[in-house]
């Protein structure tokens, strides 16, 4: 059983991943819109960060309700690991070929490009 400082303590460490989480994710999409898209790979790889980016927000929202044993899990570092766990877990289904969403962006960014 946690304490109440305990589970202050994790509720921060929570609110401080999904902090990081909204920041980084802000910080790609600049990257992504910046116009430094120059070939059809970088458009590719655009794509699909993006995609990544969308499932790993998809996730994350279905990660959050689940609760962890205490006997075999839990406490501090799983808190604070997760967002991590879910970013690779969004990657590793877009390189398994995603949902179609890379495919979409891929296209509209080579269209916007050609004028």
């Amino acid at each position: 059983m946690m304490t109440d400082g305990a589970t202050a303590l994790m509720a921060q460490a929570q609110a401080s991943a999904q902090y990081g989480t909204q920041n980084n994710m802000a910080a790609r999409m600049n990257s992504l819109t910046d116009g430094h898209i120059k070939t059809e790979a970088e458009a590719r790889k655009a794509g699909e960060e993006f995609e990544s980016m969308f499932l790993g927000q998809m996730l994350s929202h279905m990660f959050s309700g689940i609760e962890t044993n205490e006997m075999f899990g839990g406490g501090h570092g799983e808190t604070m690991m997760r967002s991590m766990l879910v970013d690779e877990y969004a990657k590793e289904m877009t390189r398994a070929g995603g949902i179609g969403i890379a495919d979409a962006v891929t296209r509209e960014i080579l269209k916007i490009q050609e004028g």
